[in-house]
């Protein structure tokens, strides 16, 4: 970032204190997760805790994982972009998380096959090529979707501390990856959960706590206010026109879902959960977890927002001439700046600790999820005899650290250009939607074949198109699409938009392809149910 926040007068309450603390929180945890490391001795103890996961800490693990730091930050920036409006996301997941936990829907067959990864059930339904096929766009999917996670840790550490070289930053996100990759490799699932637990407490605490100080800080009825001024009804009502508009909120009910029972580092809790009884409690009790933990920094986007509209010079900004909107990367900054000038120090201390370490939470999730899938779908499946315990292990945590190079790279380089949750839904729908579309028919529709399940994998592709660099460069190819929706030429279409229309053409071709090109005989995976 090319801006110095302290030329402007605005100096961080980030101090000596603070630095102490956050550098010997992340001493403390990386030392227990490679402690765990003796835990350790198979495969199956490495990718889901030898299936051992009991209610409370799986609730733990699943809302920690999902509430690092990516969360807030993603989060934070809806909330400063969009007002009190966002909250329609945290309901929309709750109510979604609550209902498969009634149900059970897609979760509890998953967790009564003991698969350990979303492409082994296609092996078991679909076969082996479609396993394979499913590991490489869920892996390469996933991996797209950690991407953008470096860089949110960057801005937040810009914005906290008050640094101003990007070196510096590139520096200590490089020293965080490698200490992930350290418990990472050597402690696997069993590290991962217990470490989650750790973090959803200290986080949890901290961020109620920041709250409080915050609508002290600005007031309850100056924030109403402000956002109404500076939003309008938009700010409030996400069906108002120049809000989010209904389009965006169904795409993230589906978003609710997918976050749930389909996303595989979530599926993973429910596979290493005890039994079928804990995956629904672990459901319906985690759904207050997942409201929360979208609340509490929408909240903190929308304080960021009336503290920066109130202050002249960062007004100027932020929004230079009284533009309607921030840039992505500097909306990214408002929220670690606000606290940095709310807090006082020792507080923002714990707070960056707390984040940090669900920083590295979320990403020993993801870097244990993905490789899984890699070893467990991509290259196993090509070997007759399988592969072995040991060589299962080394595999994983070779492709954990080459994960770790990519996202590094990848982070630091790639031009977001929109919400860093529309890059990570759009970039994430590359797999969930053609996923989707193999779980739920798979799981409870006889005559779903493998040429659907193909049809239905290859059309998630498309939703690539949602991601703004992607659209820049297709801008020639999409222009016809742009004038039946009426959407100026200069302008993108709208991610929900893009999501909503694969998603339906993916469901249609599962269908279809089904019915044209059955599987012949009967299905082995449906027979096989019926005799149990």
């Amino acid at each position: 970032m090319d801006i110095n926040f302290a030329d402007l007068g605005f100096k961080t309450n980030f101090g000596v204190l603070d630095w102490c603390i956050v550098v010997g929180y992340l001493i403390a945890i990386v030392s227990i997760g490679v402690y765990i490391r003796k835990y350790i001795a198979s495969a199956t103890d490495f990718m889901v805790a030898g299936r051992g996961l009991k209610t409370f800490l799986a609730i733990a693990t699943m809302i920690g994982t999902e509430m690092g730091l990516i969360t807030v930050m993603y989060s934070a920036q809806k909330g400063f972009t969009g007002g009190f409006a966002a909250f329609h996301i945290a309901f929309a997941a709750a109510i979604v998380t609550f209902l498969v936990g009634i149900s059970g829907f897609i979760v509890v067959p998953l967790r009564r096959l003991k698969v350990m990864t979303i492409p082994e059930f296609y092996e078991k339904r679909f076969g082996k090529d479609v396993r394979i096929l499913g590991g490489i766009i869920l892996a390469l999917s996933g991996i797209l979707n950690m991407g953008m996670f470096l860089k949110a840790g960057a801005m937040f550490m810009f914005g906290v501390t008050g640094m101003s070289s990007q070196t510096h930053l590139n520096i200590i996100m490089t020293v965080l990856l490698c200490m992930v990759l350290l418990y990472t490799t050597l402690g696997g699932m069993v590290s991962v959960a217990v470490l989650d637990y750790i973090q959803f407490v200290v986080l949890s605490v901290s961020l109620i706590v920041a709250s409080i100080i915050a609508i002290n800080h600005l007031g309850w009825s100056d924030i109403v206010e402000t956002v109404e001024a500076g939003k309008g009804m938009a700010g409030f009502n996400p069906f108002q026109e120049g809000g989010f508009g209904l389009s965006y909120v169904v795409w993230m009910f589906f978003l609710g879902l997918v976050s749930c029972a389909i996303w595989q580092t979530a599926v993973i809790r429910a596979c290493s959960a005890k039994s079928t009884g804990i995956v629904k409690r672990i459901y319906m009790l985690s759904s207050i977890g997942f409201l929360i933990r979208f609340l509490i920094p929408y909240f903190f986007g929308i304080a960021a927002f009336v503290f920066i509209y109130k202050t002249a010079a960062l007004r100027e900004v932020f929004f230079p001439g009284g533009a309607a909107e921030a840039e992505s990367d500097l909306s990214l900054l408002a929220m670690p700046i606000f606290l940095s000038r709310v807090l006082p120090t020792g507080l923002i201390g714990i707070i960056s600790a707390g984040m940090l370490a669900a920083f590295m939470s979320t990403h020993d999730s993801y870097l244990l999820c993905w490789s899984s899938v890699l070893t467990q779908d991509v290259v196993a499946p090509w070997f007759k005899e399988g592969l072995s315990s040991k060589n299962r292990l080394l595999l994983t945590r070779i492709f954990i650290v080459a994960i770790g190079i990519f996202i590094l790279v990848w982070g630091l380089w790639y031009p977001l250009g929109q919400d860093l949750w529309d890059y990570m839904a759009i970039s994430g729908s590359i797999y969930f939607i053609g996923g989707f579309s193999l779980l739920a028919f798979g799981l409870y529709w006889k005559r779903a074949s493998r040429v659907g399940a193909y049809l239905a994998l290859f059309t998630a592709f498309l939703s690539i198109l949602g991601l703004t660099p992607v659209q820049n460069r297709c801008a020639g190819l999409l222009a016809p699409f742009k004038r039946i929706l009426g959407v100026e030429p200069e302008e993108t279409i709208s991610s929900a938009i893009v999501g909503l229309t694969v998603l339906v053409l993916a469901v249609v071709l599962m269908v279809v392809g089904s019915l044209l090109f059955p599987d012949k005989g009967q299905n082995n995976y449906h027979a096989e149910r019926e005799e149990a």
